[in-house]
């Protein structure tokens, strides 16, 4: 549930959070633009001293396939558009074999981005303490090793999304936000300027959205209302990084229209919480459900006593049921697609 509005979103957390990230030759830029030698970015390098998967750690941050603000290039790298508190920025994340992680970002917000690279990637998260208590887990954990929980430092760029995705289909959201960010959004800095990487709209942009275009991205008047009360208070939502995810969490919950499943979507990513298992999914108790106790039928409460040995750690088990692949057989018809932009 999100709110007053009692949504039953399609999508499942993450489904894994796994992004296929390919190797090849450095130097891929998304949609083909070339690199212009004059504007070189600014560069990190660090060594992590974990098993580092690229697409399993960025994995949960790409809103689909086509997500304007997120790349996975050919060349095994990852790049990100990001509206930070310094400005937009655009950040390319590349791990050469010999372990070695390289960082080059543009814009204002370059060195934003670069300070929390190692963050972005999984330095504050901490693996060791989860102890599988089913033999599923651990096998899993142990074929998923670079399996890391992100922390990006940000609300809003979580939180839009998130809200977008309430109550309706995966696609029905993802083309929402592929459409409402790359109509208001800007071009990413750097390389990737004029390509298909794009920064989302600042606050006051997605307060200024007429509401005819939240209708022709197919938004309807409740998540639309959200996400405007939402940007209204921008400042003080993008203050609770500095909060525990408890605490972030009711203060997100303060918004009418964000309830527990939005909140805990928005600090999964944000501050990268290991508990903050989602309740309200459709799909995620039965899944955990059938993993754990060959329950396919589980509610949110079956769900959160079955995790309860996991306590402390709930999101990451269920990330990894979620990667195990192990989940029931459908046998009811998928939710069917609406486009209230067309009507």
């Amino acid at each position: 549930m999100a709110g007053r509005f009692a949504p039953r979103p399609t999508r499942t957390t993450v489904r894994g959070g796994h992004v296929a990230v390919p190797g090849g030759a450095p130097g891929g830029v998304p949609g083909g633009v070339p690199r212009p030698a004059a504007a070189p970015g600014r560069v990190r390098t660090f060594v992590p001293e974990w098993p580092l998967d690229l697409g399993l750690v960025l994995g949960p941050l790409r809103r689909g396939p086509a997500d304007p603000t997120f790349r996975a290039m050919p060349d095994g790298s990852v790049w990100r558009a990001s509206l930070t508190p310094a400005g937009p920025g655009t950040l390319r994340v590349a791990a050469r074999r010999d372990g070695e992680v390289r960082g080059e970002a543009w814009g204002p917000g370059a060195e934003w981005l670069l300070d929390r690279l190692p963050e972005l990637l999984g330095a504050a998260d901490d693996p060791s303490v989860f102890v599988p208590r089913h033999r599923l887990l651990a096998v899993t954990r142990h074929r998923r090793p670079g399996l890391r929980l992100t922390r990006t430092g940000l609300v809003l760029e979580s939180l839009i999304p998130s809200i977008l995705e309430q109550k309706v289909t995966t696609d029905e959201a993802y083309r929402a936000w592929r459409s409402l960010v790359r109509k208001f959004g800007e071009p990413a800095p750097g390389p990737a300027a004029g390509g298909r990487l794009w920064v989302m709209p600042a606050p006051r942009t997605w307060a200024l959205i007429p509401s005819w275009e939240w209708h022709r991205a197919g938004v309807d008047n409740k998540r639309a209302s959200t996400i405007l009360r939402a940007v209204r208070v921008a400042a003080r939502l993008e203050q609770a990084v500095g909060m525990s995810a408890a605490e972030a969490q009711a203060r997100l919950e303060v918004v009418p229209g964000v309830g527990p499943w939005t909140s805990a979507e928005v600090v999964q990513r944000s501050h990268g919480a290991a508990d903050a298992v989602t309740v309200g999914d459709l799909h995620l108790p039965g899944i955990v459900g059938w993993a754990l106790a060959g329950d396919r039928d589980a509610d949110d409460e079956a769900m959160l006593s079955l995790l309860e040995p996991y306590a402390g750690q709930r999101h990451r088990a269920a990330r990894l049921i979620l990667l195990s692949g192990r989940t029931p057989a459908r046998r009811a018809p998928r939710m069917p697609r609406g486009d209230i932009g067309r009507l």
